[in-house]
């Protein structure tokens, strides 16, 4: 079980629901240090005045705010204590909305809500169940490290889970980001389509990072005084020319249905455009005599 990191309460209407609030996710990513080369020693990182060039403890470092180069007012940390924070003991459910209507872009960290105490179950449960049975998601605010927060409430396995949420005027707009629409025609499209349908699936738990357990080996032969292996020699992409998109969409259907053990014939792309209609075959007839025939032969069926 993970440990506990904030407690407090979450508050819907009337309705108070004492809660303990840990981590939902951990960074499983290999962690490196910085050492001296010529002699194993670790390289740490020194908090120094730029004025006196003093080496500085963490009592003697406040902080301050940048007005300009040579301009600096200080806060002190009982000074944002003062700080009016309603939230501050409390995530305070001041909406709700449909999950569907959540930018993704807006969602960073996640946690789990567990209920405090037996006081607590009833609420909780209930307030699970409502969010449950109208499929919505809970907005709320509350207060991290001196800071009002957005958030929402949603639930993953019969537990309330928090997101802490950008505020809308922290996303970026990615106008004159994205190209302009091209020539596109409906047989790639449909194609794109077929490709996304062939990858579908219900179950993303299997895929794992092939990077981290590759670079845990090495790690590993290296502790043990070996020599790391060479990595597997894989397929180069070819990205230098100039791309043939149907092509690629084929064999990107023809590769998904493969990984998929599915097997048939090869996904091709089919003509959708409207052809012209071939004309009725006329009835053999005689060649004149004083006309030539055609040397090219028939094509054979």
């Amino acid at each position: 079980m993970p440990s506990t990191i904030w407690s407090g309460a979450i508050s819907f209407g009337l309705v108070t629901i004492p809660v303990q609030v840990s981590s939902a996710t951990e960074d499983r990513s290999v962690k490196f240090h910085q050492y001296h080369l010529a002699d194993g020693g670790r390289i740490r990182t020194r908090k120094v005045c730029e004025i006196d060039g003093e080496t500085l403890s963490q009592e003697q470092i406040g902080k301050g705010y940048e007005l300009t180069k040579d301009q600096v007012v200080p806060v002190t940390d009982e000074e944002l204590d003062l700080m009016p924070l309603p939230t501050a003991r409390a995530i305070e459910i001041v909406a709700f909305v449909d999950r569907e209507s959540i930018d993704p872009i807006r969602i960073a960290d996640s946690y789990y809500l567990s209920a405090a105490g037996a006081v607590a179950t009833k609420p909780y449960v209930l307030l699970r169940r409502a969010l449950e049975r109208n499929s919505k998601a809970a907005i709320a605010k509350f207060s991290w490290h001196n800071r009002e927060r957005l958030g929402l409430l949603s639930i993953r396995d019969n537990a309330l889970v928090l997101h802490s949420m950008k505020w809308p005027d922290e996303v970026r707009s990615p106008d004159g980001l994205a190209p302009k629409d091209t020539g596109l025609d409906e047989d790639e499209i449909a194609q794109a389509m077929k490709l996304i349908d062939s990858m579908t699936t219900d179950d993303i738990s299997a895929f794992r990072d092939h990077y981290r357990e590759a670079l845990e080996e090495v790690i590993k032969a290296k502790s043990d005084g070996n020599a790391p292996s060479a990595p597997a020699d894989e397929e180069r992409k070819d990205t230098g020319g100039v791309i043939d998109l149907m092509a690629a969409l084929n064999a990107s259907v023809q590769k998904a249905r493969e990984s998929r053990g599915e097997t048939g014939e090869r996904a091709t792309v089919h003509e959708m455009k409207p052809r012209k209609k071939a004309a009725k075959t006329a009835p053999a007839k005689k060649t004149p005599a004083n006309k030539k025939t055609s040397s090219r032969k028939p094509r054979s069926a």
